[in-house]
């Protein structure tokens, strides 16, 4: 055994809710920073920054969430940020809405999806799941693939009604 957990503290990625506000606790890109490294092909610099993050927990954001109302939760690991947002999805019964261009990316993650520097399981993600995905036009195939990237201690995907995203947040960054 590893532990309790009180029956009404489980959080789980099944009851998101429509109208609600999605939050990610952790930049993305690890998984393809990681992959450039072992090509020899990243800048050290990103790949510290990478690693800064891997070695940070999570349990600052779930001690951050305690006494909110959380309609929904899930980590984002080897099925990447869309893989696991399908999940969450279409396991609450709601369609969820992600700009790209509000997502936080490690420096360099951008530059190494442009080079095709992917992790293999980046394209089993996109295959897996891509059906269930539509992507705004200009976002080409690197960008796709890059958001269907597996991260390695990646962030939290809550799910929030929209008056608890600012105390989350204060109290995530007071952490």
């Amino acid at each position: 055994m590893l532990g309790f957990v009180h029956p009404e503290r489980v959080l789980t990625k099944t009851t998101a809710r429509p109208g609600d506000v999605l939050v990610l606790t952790k930049p993305l890109g690890v998984g393809i920073i990681t992959t450039a490294y072992k090509a020899d092909k990243a800048d050290l610099e990103h790949v510290a920054i990478a690693t800064d993050w891997m070695k940070r927990l999570n349990r600052d954001a779930v001690v951050a969430l305690r006494g909110r109302i959380v309609h929904g939760l899930t980590d984002i690991t080897g099925f990447g940020l869309l893989g696991h947002a399908w999940e969450m999805a279409d396991r609450s019964g709601v369609r969820l809405r992600i700009r790209f261009d509000d997502l936080p990316f490690h420096p360099g993650a951008l530059d190494y999806a442009e080079e095709m520097l992917f992790p293999g399981m980046a394209g089993s993600n996109l295959a897996d799941y891509g059906e269930h995905v539509s992507f705004a036009r200009r976002l080409g195939h690197e960008m796709q693939l890059l958001a269907f990237c597996p991260e390695t201690s990646g962030g939290l995907l809550i799910s929030l009604p929209p008056a608890e995203v600012q105390p989350f947040l204060t109290a995530h960054r007071a952490l």
